[in-house]
Order: C-alpha cells, then structure tokens, then sequence
C-alpha cells in the first residue's frame, strides 16, 4: 500500500525561468478545463492544497506541490512533486494571453527534464473528444525514454451503470469522489484490501518509476 505523507503547497510559476529548481521526480497534471485536476489531486493526497471550481479556465498558473509517497511493503520513500496546470481549451481571457499561455505551457513540458510521468486526465463522459486525442498526441511527441503518459478518466459517478461497465472492460484507469461509485469500480473483499484510492496511487507511483506493467483490477 502507498501512503502519503508531508503534502503541501509549494509554489506558483507562470513560465519555465519562474519555476522552482527541480529537486524530486515530478508529476503533471494535464486535461481539459474543468475536468477535475485540482480535484483530483486533493484526492490523491488527501487534503485542500488545490484550489479547485467550476468554473472552466480557473487554473492560470503553474502550481507545484510536493509530498512523500511510502511503499509500505518495499519500505520505500520518495519525495515526489505533483504539477497542476492551466486547463486546456476555454479560458475567459483575450487571445493574445491565451496564446502566451501556450507558448509558455509547452515550453515548460517540452524542457523541465524533471517530468518523469504526464497524467492526462479525460472526462468519463466524454472519452472521444479531439481535444484529448490532439493532446495525447502531442505529449506522446515529445516523450523522451524516461517519461510515460498514463490517461485516467475521471467523474464516472456522472456514468450510467452500463458506460460505466463498458469502461471498466477497457482495464481503464477510473476515478471519482463518490464513495459508492468507487466501491462498484473496485470492490475489496476484505477491509484490509486496498481501496480504489490505494489502487490508483499505486499505479501512479509504480508509473513514475517507470513500470505501468500491473493493471488495475476489473472487479465490480
């Protein structure tokens, strides 16, 4: 089981020469506008760091926390950076910043050679968007051999049972907030068993250090 522990904020950037000089492995959280990063990273590490909303476009910075992340069984510690960015596509600002944003966006992934995994997170409900597919795109582009992109869809409380079934067929990645939902994604047999949350942390940890071999279990 991964625990975390020592989560907290760390600081803000709006370009690559304004971000903090990289002293961990680091992980990006990348996805449409109002797809759920902030909360998703609260969730993970299990606190109110990220200042999540509703409103579409809120992120406009380069937000880092860090944190330390505990294999139990391995007896492993490792200091790990979580990278929260601007949402991409709406955004209520002009076209001369939204297109400063980019250039600067793209800068940072292309050269933070800290980077080891590229989270791209999809709305459960919407699997087929070319944004996302531009996206993967271009993030698989620019991979060097020690990065890896691991897609995980989020809000599939927002699922009907049976896209909910059908995206569980796909050995996807699945998370939500919803407590009930996530027991029907996984369910433990015991409660000593992990959680879907022990699940997704486990995966995310084992992806940074480069092995996505273990697939989430399909249970339900």
């Amino acid at each position: 089981m991964i625990t975390i522990t020592n989560a907290h904020f760390l600081t803000s950037a709006s370009k690559l020469s304004e971000c903090p000089a990289p002293t961990t492995s680091e992980i990006v959280m990348l996805g449409r506008s109002n797809v759920g990063k902030s909360t998703f990273i609260n969730t993970l590490l299990e606190s109110n760091l990220a200042k999540s909303s509703s409103t579409p476009g809120k992120t406009r910075l380069i937000n880092f926390f860090t944190s330390i992340w505990h294999d139990q069984e391995k007896d492993l510690h490792i200091p790990i950076s979580l990278i929260d960015l601007p949402g991409i596509g709406y955004a209520k600002v002009s076209k001369q910043e939204l297109t400063l944003w980019q250039r600067n966006l793209w800068e940072f992934l292309q050269q933070r050679s800290s980077i080891k995994l590229f989270i791209h997170l999809i709305d459960a409900r919407h699997q087929q968007l070319a944004i996302d597919s531009n996206l993967a795109s271009q993030i698989q582009a620019i991979l060097r051999g020690d990065q890896i992109l691991l897609p995980i869809y989020t809000k599939a409380d927002k699922l009907t049972k049976n896209d909910l079934a059908k995206l569980k067929q796909k050995a996807a990645l699945i998370t939500t907030n919803n407590a009930t939902i996530a027991r029907t994604i996984y369910r433990p047999k015991s409660p000593q068993d992990p959680t879907l949350l022990d699940m997704i942390r486990e995966r995310i940890f084992y992806a940074l250090l480069g092995d996505i071999s273990t697939d989430m279990p399909n249970k339900g």
